[in-house]
This record gives C-alpha cells, structure tokens and sequence, in this order.
C-alpha cells in the first residue's frame, strides 16, 4: 500500500482548545503524526511526501467543496487578527451566529465566529499551511488510485471530517475526505465515504448531502450525548437530490467492539446497495478504550476486524486518516487496521 504525509503539517499545532469552559491540552498535535508513522513501520509500510502543499490543482479542487470566502478567511485571517486591539496569539471567537446568521461580517472578529463552529480550532501563523499540507496529503493518495493504486493511506493531520463547506470545527480546518472524493470523481461516476470515526463526520455530511454522486454513512456515538451534537442523527438521510445517499448509525455512548462492529456489518451493506465504483475511508481511532476523547469501548483487535471488512470491498480505496489520540495504544490501533485491510 502506498502511504502519504507531508512534513508541512507540523505548521499547524495549537498548543490548548477550550474543554468545557476551560484551557487544556490539545491533543491533535504532531506527535499524532509521529505515533501513526510507528504503527505503519509496525506494518511494514513506509511513508511517501506530495510533492507540494499549495497547488493550483488543490485549490481548485477545494473550491469544489468549500466556499472561496471561507477559504480566504483561513488564508488572511490570522494576519487580520493580529491588527485587532489586545488581540490573542491564536485566532478564536467569542461570537457565533447561534440560531443562524442572516448577515457575514466584515469585521475578523465576526467571521471568526461565523468559520469556527466551536473552540477547537484555534488558528496560528501558520496553522493554514498545517492544513494545506494536510488535504495535499490527502488528496496525493487520491491521486495514487486515479493513476492504478488498488489503495492508498494519507496520514492527515489535522484531520478533516468536521470542516463543512464554510466552517471549521472539532480539530478540523479542510475536508480532507471530501477533498479525496472529490478526486475520485474525475473517473469514477458514483463514491462513496463510510466513516469509522468515534465522532459523526458533520462537515463531511454537510458538503454532500444534497448530492447522490457521493454516499455518506458514519457510525459513532450517539450525538444526542456526545460531540458534535448538533449532527448525526438516524433521521439524517440527505435532501433534494442526496435523498438516501447519507446514512447515519449513531451508537450509545461507551458501546464496545462488539457493537461497533455489528454497526459496521450494517453500514457497509447500505454501501454496497448504493454500488459505489470507489471507496473513501475516514478512518478514526478514536473509539478505542483508552482514547483521550474516549466516547466508545473498542480494542485494539477489533481494529483487524475493521480492515478486513473495509478491505473485502474490493473496491479502489483511499484511506484518510481522522481522529485518533495519543495514547500507547495509537500505533497499535494503526497497526491492527491496516494488518486487517493489507494483511
């Protein structure tokens, strides 16, 4: 299996989120990046570099699936912060248009509250750098399948699966999925995302949702009880055109491998109903036992199980890397998934 990172995510490491009400830790940092390149060696896979963060071709592709005034917002930004009175070093709101905006601000303090959905995503100097690098990664191992690769794996970071069309959330700054099934479509006619994430991917669902010509499903923990809340419930089945392609399989709170994987039996037989010519796998980690944002009860062997149903699919497949914490076990998540899916 080809794998892909590039260096240039390390831009983006805001060292605290807000955690109810109060600064912590944030644990999507690069050394993410350092435990997920161990799991790979600890599966005999090597990791390969896009050969550039910022190209036209990916801007072009993430105009497809975000607005250009949100992807101005990320790229002026910061510098448009720092000229505000008293300003803090990390960008982050203290406004939201909760209820639903009517009108978008010119001021930056107005758009940072209309981009950045929650606390989670506090944007440095160089955080839009981080996340290029990010969706260059992804969309590298896109690429890799449209040029004959049965799969490839883009280790993400910082992930994509809550970043909808014009807002950020949960980590996420760029759509990385989105991006790679974006990427896809330039052969295939009909893509599918499944998202095996501890949180309901809300921004990808967002960018879809209203079209059949790509399926979305997740499963996770139930929002009425867990992050992000406002998104994922079974009753969530796309609009207009997208009617039935998004499916959703929310799980009580602290379920275990069991249920999580009964829940994937389910979710991949909607998938193949759909008959996609394409896979894109947002692959979280974080429903292991002993994850920091632990919400579901897996362990590290139902991670194999994981793969080997993902990989009996057949199909072209790009992995994207999602959640998935610093813990000791990280590496051997990784590990375990991808001894599964490439045994």
């Amino acid at each position: 299996m080809k794998c892909f990172y590039h260096p240039d995510q390390a831009y983006h490491a805001p060292p605290t989120f807000l955690l109810r009400g109060q600064p912590a830790p944030s644990p999507e940092g690069p050394v993410r990046a350092e435990l997920l390149t161990q799991g790979l060696a600890s599966a005999g896979l090597t990791l390969g570099e896009p050969l550039t963060a910022d190209s036209p071709t990916l801007r072009k592709r993430l105009e497809q699936i975000h607005t250009p005034r949100y992807l101005h917002f990320l790229d002026t930004i910061y510098a448009r912060w720092q000229e505000l009175p008293n300003a803090a070093e990390f960008v982050a709101p203290n406004v939201h248009p909760c209820g639903g905006g009517h009108h978008y601000p010119r001021h930056p303090l107005g758009q940072a509250g209309w981009h950045l959905h929650d606390m989670a995503c506090p944007i440095g100097a160089t955080s839009f750098r981080g996340a290029l690098a990010s969706a260059a990664t992804a969309e590298a191992a896109a690429e890799a399948v449209l040029n004959g690769s049965p799969n490839a794996y883009a280790l993400c970071r910082p992930p994509g699966h809550h970043a909808g069309p014009e807002r950020a959330g949960g980590f996420c700054l760029l759509n990385n999925a989105g991006l790679a099934a974006t990427v896809l479509r330039e052969r295939y006619a009909k893509v599918a995302i499944i998202d095996v994430d501890l949180h309901h991917g809300n921004g990808t669902q967002d960018i879809f949702y209203a079209r059949s010509d790509v399926w979305t499903g997740s499963l996770h923990a139930d929002p009425s009880d867990f992050y992000p809340f406002f998104w994922g419930g079974a009753d969530e089945e796309g609009e207009s055109g997208g009617l039935d392609a998004n499916v959703n399989l929310p799980l009580p709170v602290g379920s275990d491998g069991e249920v999580y994987l009964d829940a994937l039996a389910v979710l991949i037989d909607h998938l193949q109903r759909y008959a996609p010519e394409a896979v894109v796998v947002a692959l979280g980690l974080d429903a292991h036992k002993d994850d920091p944002l632990a919400g579901l009860s897996v362990k590290t062997e139902a991670f194999i199980d994981v793969g080997k149903h993902l990989a009996a699919l057949a199909l072209p497949t790009v992995i994207i890397q999602e959640g998935g914490y610093p813990t000791e076990h990280l590496s051997a998540n990784l590990a375990a998934f991808m001894q599964g899916f490439a045994p």
